[in-house]
C-alpha cells in the first residue's frame, strides 16, 4: 500500500519529451513576448499609436482564439504528434511573414497568420502533457515546460533585442524561424506517435464533441477561471517595456538586462515551483503566487523614476509571483477534463485565453495614454484590474481544487476496491 502512494518517476523518454516541449514552448512564447519589448521601436518605425500597437498584440490573440475554437472538435481525433507538427509549420510561416513585414498592415496580417497556427500549439502541448504524465508529476513537468517562459526572457529576449538594436526590429523574427526549424526536425525524428486517446472512439461528431465540451458544467468552471487569470496579465504586458523606459527611466539599451535578470531567476524558480506544487499542494502554491503578484503589481504600476537596481528587483519578484500562478494553475486545471475530452478542452481553454487576452490588450490600449514625452499614463489603473481578477481567480481555483481532490479520492477508492 505504501509503495502505491510513492510518486512515479520520469522515464528517459519522458525526460526527452519534456525537454522538446519546453524548447518548443520557448519559440512560441518568444514570438508572442518579443513584440511587447519591441513596442518602443515598432511604434515610431511604423508610425503606430499606442491603441494601434494594442491591436497588433490583440490580432495574434483573436486569431489564435478563433483557430482554437474551430479545431476543438477535431483535436481528439488525430495523433497529437502529427497535429503538433502541422500547426508548428504554419506558425513558422507566419513568423517569417512578420520578419519580412515593412508596414503596419503587413505586420498586422502576419500576426493574424501566426496566431491562427501558434495559438493552437499550447493546447496541444498541455494535452500531450496530461496524456503522458501522471497527475502527481504534472507540477514538476509544467514547471519545466513553463520555465520556457522565463528562458525566453533569459536567452531569447536579450538576444532578440540585441539583434533589433544592431539591425532593426525584424531580426528577432528571423531568429525564431531558424530556431523553430531545428525544433521541428527534433520532434519529427525523436517523438513517438501520441495516439492512445484514439482508442476511446468518440461517439459524437466534431460539432457535437465541441458543444459537449463547452457545455459540461465542471468544464465551465475551469474555463471561467482561465479567462479571469489571463485578463489582467494581458493588460500589463503590452506596455511594460514602454513604461519601463519612459516612466521608470531605464534606457532602451539596458532594457534587455532587466528581462535577462528577471528571466534567470524565473527559469531557476520554475522547476522548484513545480516540485513544490506536487509536494505541498497546487492550490497552496497558487495562493502564495497570487499574494506575491498582487503586492508586486501594486508597487510596479505605481512606480515613478527609480534606480536601475530597484527596477530589476521589482521585476524579479513580480515574475516569481506570476510563474507560481501559471505553473500551479496549469497543473491543477489539467486534471479537470476526461481523457476523451482532453484535446477539445485544452483547445477551448487556449482559445478563451487568447480571446480574453485580446480584449484585455485592447482595453489596456484604451486605458493608458501616451504623454508627449513618451511616458505611459494611467498604468496604475491597469494594475488595479489585475489585482481584482487575481482575487476572483483565487476563489474560483479553491472550488476547482476541491472538485479535483474529490474526484481523485473517488478514483483511489475505486482502485482499492478492485
Amino acid at each position: 500500500m505504501a509503495s502505491d502512494q510513492l510518486p512515479p518517476t520520469l522515464s528517459g523518454y519522458q525526460r526527452l519529451v519534456v525537454a522538446v516541449l519546453a524548447f518548443l514552448q520557448f519559440t512560441i512564447i518568444l514570438d508572442f513576448m518579443v513584440l511587447a519589448p519591441l513596442g518602443a521601436m515598432i511604434m515610431p518605425a511604423l508610425k503606430a499609436s499606442p491603441s494601434q500597437f494594442g491591436v497588433l498584440v490583440s490580432a495574434y490573440a483573436f486569431s489564435a482564439g478563433a483557430a482554437g475554437l474551430l479545431s476543438a472538435g477535431f483535436n481528439d481525433r488525430f495523433d497529437r504528434k502529427r497535429l503538433l507538427l502541422f500547426f508548428y509549420a504554419g506558425f513558422l510561416v507566419g513568423t517569417l511573414l512578420c520578419a519580412i513585414a515593412n508596414s503596419y498592415y503587413s505586420l498586422l496580417v502576419a500576426r493574424i497568420v501566426t496566431g491562427l497556427f501558434g495559438g493552437v500549439i499550447g493546447s496541444i502541448v498541455f494535452a500531450i502533457t496530461a496524456d503522458l504524465f501522471d497527475y502527481r508529476l504534472r507540477g514538476r513537468v509544467m514547471g519545466v515546460v513553463q520555465a520556457a517562459f522565463a528562458a525566453s526572457n533569459v536567452l531569447g529576449l536579450p538576444i532578440g533585442l540585441y539583434l533589433a538594436n544592431r539591425w532593426d526590429w525584424h531580426a528577432p523574427f528571423y531568429l525564431i524561424v531558424g530556431t523553430g526549424a531545428v525544433v521541428g526536425i527534433v520532434i519529427t525524428l525523436y517523438v513517438r506517435p501520441i495516439d492512445a486517446h484514439l482508442k476511446v472512439k468518440p461517439d459524437k461528431s466534431p460539432l457535437h464533441h465541441f458543444i459537449h465540451t463547452l457545455s459540461t458544467p465542471r468544464y465551465l468552471q475551469g474555463f471561467s477561471a482561465t479567462i479571469l487569470m489571463v485578463t489582467g496579465g494581458f493588460m500589463l504586458l503590452p506596455f511594460s517595456s514602454a513604461f519601463t523606459v519612459h516612466n521608470l527611466g531605464v534606457s532602451i539599451e539596458r532594457l534587455p538586462i532587466v528581462y535577462m535578470v528577471s528571466g534567470i531567476v524565473a527559469m531557476i524558480a520554475g522547476p522548484l515551483i513545480g516540485r513544490a506544487s506536487d509536494a505541498i499542494g497546487k492550490l497552496n502554491v497558487f495562493a502564495l503566487g497570487c499574494a506575491g503578484t498582487i503586492i508586486m503589481v501594486l508597487i510596479y504600476t505605481n512606480l515613478g523614476a527609480t534606480t536601475f537596481q530597484n527596477v530589476i528587483l521589482v521585476n524579479v519578484l513580480l515574475w516569481v509571483g506570476v510563474s507560481s500562478r501559471m505553473i500551479s494553475s496549469t497543473a491543477l486545471i489539467s486534471a479537470i477534463p476526461s481523457a476523451a475530452d482532453r484535446g477539445s478542452y485544452m483547445a477551448i481553454s487556449s482559445s478563451l485565453q487568447q480571446i480574453s487576452g485580446g480584449f484585455a490588450a485592447t482595453l489596456a490600449g484604451i486605458i493608458v495614454k501616451e504623454a508627449p514625452n513618451g511616458a505611459i499614463e494611467h498604468f496604475d489603473r491597469v494594475g488595479y484590474v489585475l489585482v481584482s481578477t487575481t482575487l476572483l481567480t483565487l476563489v474560483m481555483m479553491y472550488y476547482i481544487s476541491r472538485r479535483v481532490e474529490a474526484s481523485a479520492a473517488l478514483a483511489q477508492l475505486g482502485s482499492a476496491a478492485v
